[in-house]
């Protein structure tokens, strides 16, 4: 039978760019488990937390906490057949478009008001003078929150 590979905290800190401390912490929560220590006292680690580690890499990239991972692992160790952790992430990921489509659209109506405003600082000759005459000709003249203010009358 051929023997598992085994990694020391500095080879999964340089594999995966993380931290020691970071290693530690996983393993604190019980994200990864080290195997008994070898005769140097130095923590080892299985090809599984390689695994492991990588997982947790993917679904923090993809806005899951460690908390949510943490309970995505434990379904998984719970439910051999994957069905319930396959679930469970569908949910997160559904959540976290969600947010991120919430997060475009915000974005896109920032860009539609940079734009108005880049294309309004370009073709006023004068910044105070603006809304004035160029409003006849500029294509945002309808959503101008000055020129708004300038023809309401005064109160």
């Amino acid at each position: 039978m051929e023997k598992e590979n085994s990694y020391r905290i500095g080879e999964l800190v340089r594999m995966f760019g993380i931290t020691s401390r970071t290693v530690r912490f996983y393993e604190e929560l019980g994200l990864i488990e080290s195997m008994d220590r070898d005769g140097s006292e130095h923590r080892r680690y299985s090809e599984r937390n390689v695994i492991r580690i990588k997982r947790i890499q993917q679904l923090k990239d993809y806005g899951l906490t460690l908390s949510e991972i943490s309970a995505l692992f434990e379904m998984a160790r719970v439910d051999r057949t994957g069905a319930t952790v396959r679930e469970g992430l569908a949910v997160k990921y559904r959540q976290k478009l969600d947010e991120a489509l919430r997060r475009r659209a915000q974005l896109d109506a920032y860009i539609e008001d940079l734009s108005w405003h880049v294309e309004q600082v370009e073709r006023a000759n004068d910044f105070f003078e603006c809304p004035g005459a160029s409003c006849a000709s500029c294509r945002w003249a309808e959503r101008c929150d000055v020129r708004l203010l300038v023809k309401r009358p005064p109160s």
